[in-house]
């Protein structure tokens, strides 16, 4: 043990020295990187200005100072001057560091022997506001040396990013030492059989379920970086400020199919306000809610019309009794309904969207189908909404953010009639690969529609290479995979990922009952007996939900768990959906026989194993179910995110809880906590939820408390937030880069 220890104190000292070692390297290193990068950024800078510097040096003198306005809107550059080849000062931006002087600039570049007309000189100042960055450029025309562009970079994050790899770097290595440590002392008293034992049973958890068991170092490092960089949590209010800050403020405009409130009369006549069951819906809400603007839908309630004034207009959310909100209420935006006539209607929605491509793009097993009367119509009811989107825009450059495969259309249109409009399209569902994306008879439309948008957004990398594989077989574009963009026909489109979340807090937890509260009603509700195990599944009506799969699932819990019987009950609340479709219509069939059949099957008195509730559910009735389950079956067959995994976890403010989901879901790339398996896999399925019904409180609680704290600093605010941020920043380079005749030369920078 001696001997361990003394080994112990020895390997603690000599990575204690190779810390500070690495961490001076690391410094030294950094500092050289950050230098090249901004000198790299002035050259640019002025590579894009040489031309207004030198027409306005010469000729109009005055417009210098607008030139080095328009310089100094670079995030990095905290001011420029222009100075004679004497050092006199001729214009200087209002950020410019006073305390530089032109004259003491040159005087320092004639003692180093730099020559004015070649390279340029840069150096590092201490000034009172902290290290400045600073760069003399010489500027010439035809006629001779015109004089200097001198930029100043503000050095202070290069400071707190040192500051942050130190830190990083001794955390590293004294976990690094400490662990060593524990391993020698370890290994001195046990048999290496006996080690390796152990350490599965701790990296399992104690449990046997190794195959269920996230491996969260990846994640958790992506966290790690990106709360450094970000520094604080995304609220609305930062949202607010983003786009005050970065675009000016600007309203936004939202164009999807589903609005998100409908105006509906019951049978007795009275006005009902009813929120769709639909995950964009969910996430869109909050954003229009926090940055306020106009979301234009179609209006589909039939009481829409009435509520709305004669261009289709009212402010939302509506007020208790239904009426539209007041102007100045909090939380106020405009909903702008678009409608459609009944034949419009069954071709581009239910034809050509949900019959061709929401087939076409989910790995579901359904043919799509494609009609030419269907495409007219989608081309028709693109064109339509189009004319309400320039409608509501008060400015030539508006910011427009396009949603899902209704309107792939959209973005060209908008764009031949906006050419400054600034376009983001988010796609909600999977982008298939490009054999199968090739079925499409009107691919080509779809991809030039689509390349109209200033950033394309995908959940996944995965789908963001699917689609760039689709337009380097199907057109004649440019494709630059390293910054992931297109360019076609003079224009470049971003194609990024951006993982789609919720709001964090959820106001619509707000009044949900408890979990032992929500428990107890669920349980009286149905039927359920106390202390019967509760599972959940929550979906629109949709083969690529995987609700048979889910339900079978549950029929091989029993088979293969007897124990369960009469000690659990899942519950599955479906809202139908698209029923004009017969895939659908065949599918509501299907699940009610299923059920009956496996219910048949087990049921005993006072007991069912399955309870189907085939309804629209508003959002606090599906939270109080959410809130009372032992557990959550999210079995999807291919989806783009599916919110209510996330939703899920929102509600469980207590920690208890299991989620289990599907692979083929693109939350499962963040909520690694989850037990995840192949819905397809009936056994895998059918032991997840056996583990799940027999997972200790204390493991419920770590997994979930995980997965909140994830979902806390990955919200719905986050996933806006950078897209604007993406979107000024492409924006700014756009108009910087006008002059240029490289379409790429907008994306530089743009991550």
């Amino acid at each position: 043990m001696n001997r361990a220890l003394r080994f112990a104190l020895l390997l603690v000292i000599g990575l204690a020295g190779l810390t500070y070692g690495a961490s001076r390297w690391v410094q030294g290193e950094t500092r050289t990187w950050f230098e090249k990068d901004l000198n790299l950024r002035a050259q640019l800078a002025l590579a894009g200005a040489r031309f207004e510097l030198a027409s306005s040096w010469r000729t109009a003198p005055d417009r210098l100072d607008d030139v080095l306005v328009s310089l100094a809107q670079d995030e990095r550059i905290m001011g420029a001057a222009a100075c004679s080849p004497e050092g006199k000062l001729l214009a200087r931006s209002a950020e410019f560091p006073r305390a530089v002087s032109g004259t003491d600039v040159v005087l320092r570049i004639e003692r180093e022997g730099a020559d004015p007309r070649f390279g340029h000189w840069t150096r590092t100042e201490l000034l009172p506001g902290g290290e400045v960055h600073l760069a003399a450029l010489p500027l010439a025309d035809a006629d001779g040396p015109l004089g200097y562009l001198l930029l100043a970079q503000d050095l202070s994050f290069v400071a707190r990013r040192e500051d942050q790899a130190r830190i990083f770097l001794a955390v590293a290595f004294g976990v690094l030492a400490l662990l060593a440590s524990l391993m020698t002392l370890f290994l001195s008293r046990m048999s290496w059989r006996h080690w390796s034992e152990e350490l599965r049973r701790i990296l399992r958890g104690g449990h046997e379920r190794k195959e269920f068991q996230p491996i969260l170092s990846d994640v958790r490092e992506l966290v790690d970086r990106l709360m450094e960089q970000e520094g604080r949590s995304w609220t609305p209010e930062r949202l607010r400020e983003t786009l005050r800050q970065r675009l000016s403020g600007e309203r936004i405009l939202v164009l999807a199919n589903r609005e998100p409130y409908v105006h509906q009369r019951d049978a007795a006549g009275r006005l009902q306000v009813m929120h769709p069951a639909s995950g964009l819906v969910t996430a869109l809400e909050p954003v229009l809610r926090a940055c306020s603007g106009t979301w234009i839908a179609h209006g589909s309630g039939s009481a829409d019309r009435e509520t709305a004034d004669r261009k289709g207009r009212l402010r939302v959310p509506p007020r208790p009794d239904g009426a539209p909100a007041r102007p100045g209420e909090p939380g106020t935006y405009v909903l702008r309904r678009v409608w459609l006539e009944p034949a419009m209607e069954h071709g581009y929605y239910y034809g050509f969207a949900n019959e061709g491509l929401w087939p076409l793009c989910h790995i579901a097993h359904t043919r799509p189908i494609f009609r030419s009367d269907d495409w007219r119509q989608y081309r028709a009811a693109n064109e339509r909404f189009v004319r309400a989107v320039l409608d509501e825009a008060d400015a030539d450059d508006p910011i427009v953010l396009v949603q899902d495969y209704h309107f792939a259309l959209a973005p060209a249109l908008i764009r031949r009639a906006l050419p400054k409009a600034t376009v983001i399209v988010f796609w909600h569902i999977p982008w298939p690969n490009a054999e199968l994306f090739g079925i499409c008879p009107y691919r080509n439309e779809i991809l030039e529609g689509l390349l109209g948008a200033s950033i394309l957004g995908f959940h996944t990398q995965f789908h963001c290479n699917n689609f760039l594989d689709a337009v380097d077989r199907f057109l004649e574009a440019r494709i630059d995979r390293e910054r992931s963009a297109v360019v076609h026909r003079g224009r470049a489109t971003l194609v990024q990922p951006y993982p789609i979340s919720i709001e964090w807090p959820m106001d619509r937890l707000a009044g949900v009952p408890s979990a032992a509260d929500s428990l107890r009603s669920v349980q009286e509700e149905h039927g359920i007996a106390p202390g019967v195990q509760l599972g959940i599944g929550v979906d629109r009506l949709d083969y690529t939900k995987g609700i048979e799969e889910r339900l079978l699932a549950v029929e091989r819990l029993f088979e293969r768990h007897p124990r369960f019987l009469g000690r659990f009950t899942f519950v599955q609340l479906a809202a139908p959906s698209r029923t004009e479709i017969e895939r659908y219509r065949d599918l509501n069939t299907q699940v009610e026989t299923l059920v009956r059949r496996i219910d048949a099957r087990f049921a005993m008195a006072g007991w069912h194993p399955l309870v189907l509730r085939l309804a629209h559910h508003e959002p606090p009735e599906v939270f109080r179910h959410l809130r009372a389950a032992d557990l959550c079956y999210v079995s999807s067959l291919h989806d783009g995110m599916n919110l209510v995994a996330k939703e899920f976890v929102a509600a469980r403010d207590d920690e208890r809880g299991v989620l289990i989901l599907s692979q083929f879901t693109g939350a499962a790339r963040e909520l690694t906590e989850a037990l995840v398996v192949n819905p397809y896999n009936l056994d895998e399925a059918a032991d997840a939820l056996a583990a799940a019904l027999d997972m200790p409180a204390e493991e419920q609680a770590a997994r979930m408390g995980s997965m909140r704290s994830y979902l806390a600093e990955f919200n719905v605010y986050r996933w806006a937030g950078r897209m604007l941020i993406d979107a000024s920043r492409l924006r700014r380079k756009e108009r910087l880069f006008e002059n240029f005749s490289d379409p790429e030369a907008a994306v530089v920078g743009v991550p």
